[in-house]
């Protein structure tokens, strides 16, 4: 349960302070900052994304999910391993960009390697075409990771393999969905995978911006890597 002081006005006032940070150093100070009460505070929000994502992966996977090997790229405190490792997913490798959050993440257990990695600064710190499942959840969206990011999720991708990604379809997120979905389309033209799954939901997370109320819509999106 969450304490007393994590109420929903005092989540919404700390996410939107990192909303002034406009350089990547203070982007990563405030995920620092924040790592002790994420899990707490996004709770709060009643936060479905690493959930959906995994039941989506789960519902087209057929493969051995013990063996499996699933890079979970911004992968926060462990929410997604979580979520996936009750689903039989076994074998995971992480990546974030802040050290307090991977802390927090190699508490847990959960997980086999985990790498510190600034994304969209460069390739990813893991080998080509070497992961079963590449998901990325919640770090797809305006002011966070760029959307050149996905092609590095396909590069990681093995041929027949599965990539999940996640994004707010609210207001404030629009722009960067509809390049994000420009981009997915791109790849699929380029015959670089194809589109398995794109689910939409209307409860995705309670708002947090001064101009929206109730609950914010999201989407989950599934492709499978087709070449290599």
């Amino acid at each position: 349960m969450a304490s007393t002081t994590n109420t929903l006005e005092n989540v919404k006032a700390n996410i939107l302070s990192a909303h002034k940070s406009t350089t990547l150093a203070e982007k990563v100070d405030f995920y620092n900052s924040w790592a002790e009460n994420y899990d707490q505070d996004v709770a709060v929000l009643e936060y479905r994304a690493p959930s959906l994502a995994s039941n989506c992966v789960s519902s087209h996977f057929s493969g051995d999910r013990g063996a499996a090997v699933v890079l979970d790229v911004a992968c926060g405190t462990g929410l997604v391993a979580k979520q996936m490792k009750k689903l039989g997913f076994g074998h995971f490798v992480g990546i974030d960009g802040s050290e307090a959050m991977l802390e927090l993440t190699r508490e847990s257990g959960l997980y086999q390697d985990l790498k510190q990695c600034m994304l969209g600064e460069g390739p990813l710190p893991v080998e080509c075409g070497s992961f079963d499942v590449v998901v990325i959840v919640g770090a797809l969206s305006d002011g966070q990771v760029p959307v050149g990011v996905v092609r590095e999720l396909c590069k990681c991708t093995k041929l027949g393999g599965y990539v999940c990604m996640t994004t707010r379809r609210n207001q404030d997120n629009l722009e960067y969905k509809e390049a994000l979905e420009r981009e997915l389309k791109q790849m699929e033209a380029d015959g670089l995978w194809t589109c398995v799954e794109v689910s939409e939901v209307e409860d995705w997370e309670r708002a947090v911006s001064e101009h929206e109320d109730g609950y914010i819509p999201g989407v989950v999106y599934l492709y499978k890597r087709l070449q290599l």
